[in-house]
């Protein structure tokens, strides 16, 4: 099968699209044939060298390979599994232990790693949501437990974290402020911002306070801290990984302010978030927001452009691309 590939850490140019052995489902798990897949910010880590930990313990020497989430069909079950079957349309994401490598053209996964994708959404366009979206359900719904009425920040909130936080926030009834760059303030109000403002003319001195903070940039984490209401809650999904040493410390360092602190998960969604994705794009509260399309050929251009930032939304790689085209 294809797959996206890297020989050592390094650029984006490491990657390159290779061969690997399809694999086979064995008892209770899920072959799935993958459409599409996104691009996310762990993998740009990855493949640079910058969490060697991880990677290292998540599996193989090189090659290694990218890509957590995906969309696709099953292919084939390794076993009966109730409420699936082979064809039908699913949407996941790989367990952490198995560390990266849906950007490929099949992955085997359990069967609470999926859940059937939203009916009529295109796969394409569907693979902005599942890692993103199941993020930040966790951080919104269950770490904050944002409430209507409340007064939401959003920080990043063009990306594909904060694209969808906008969309949810909205969506539980809360008041919704933007930060985003100076071309994206009217892209980020049509997804349901009450305000927007540029994060570069505006900083933590001009807002605030807020119920809830989500933090999608990683950067200045105390400064935005200090804006949260006596009883905020501040959630951060991403550190600086240039300065990774000073981002933890002032994660944990927050501890000391109770459940004012700053609080920083590691996702590893399980069927019931992704079938609650499910539920809020069918409901019409959750749209995928889709930057750019790119082949599984061109994957080092997918890579290329997250780490130049400005993103809208995702970068989605299509893995079967032309060749599903040509079968139809």
């Amino acid at each position: 099968m294809r797959a996206a590939l890297y020989d050592s850490y390094g650029s984006p140019e490491v990657l390159y699209e290779g061969t690997l052995p399809k694999p086979v489902a064995g008892p209770g798990e899920v072959l799935v044939r993958v459409q599409a897949a996104s691009v996310n910010g762990g993998e740009l880590m990855g493949r640079a060298g910058r969490i060697r930990l991880v990677t290292g313990l998540a599996g193989r020497g090189f090659p290694k390979r990218t890509g957590i989430d995906f969309t696709g069909e099953v292919a084939a079950l390794g076993s009966p599994v109730p409420g699936l079957a082979e064809g039908d349309r699913v949407w996941g994401a790989l367990a952490r232990s198995r560390g990266f490598g849906s950007a490929a053209e099949f992955v085997v996964v359990r069967p609470r790693q999926l859940a059937l994708a939203p009916a009529g959404l295109d796969l394409v366009r569907a693979a902005a949501l599942p890692g993103v979206g199941t993020t930040v359900i966790t951080a919104l719904r269950d770490k904050a437990r944002l409430a209507a009425g409340e007064r939401l920040l959003v920080r990043g909130a063009s990306g594909g974290v904060g694209s969808v936080a906008v969309q949810l926030g909205r969506a539980y009834g809360a008041h919704v402020t933007a930060l985003a760059g100076a071309n994206n303030l009217d892209f980020v109000r049509d997804l349901g911002a009450d305000e927007a403002f540029d994060y570069a003319t505006t900083g933590p001195a001009d807002l605030g306070p807020f119920d809830v903070v989500l933090d999608a940039v990683g950067t200045e984490l105390g400064a935005y801290r200090r804006l949260l209401a006596p009883k905020g809650r501040m959630v951060s999904v991403t550190f600086d990984s240039r300065r990774m040493a000073a981002s933890l410390a002032c994660i944990l360092g927050s501890a000391v302010f109770g459940p004012r602190r700053v609080r920083l998960f590691s996702g590893n969604p399980g069927h019931p978030l992704f079938a609650e994705l499910t539920r809020l794009t069918e409901s019409g509260a959750l749209r995928p927001v889709v930057d750019t399309v790119y082949p599984l050929a061109d994957i080092a251009g997918a890579h290329r452009a997250l780490e130049a930032g400005g993103v809208r939304g995702k970068f989605v790689v299509d893995v079967r691309g032309a060749q599903a085209a040509a079968s139809g």
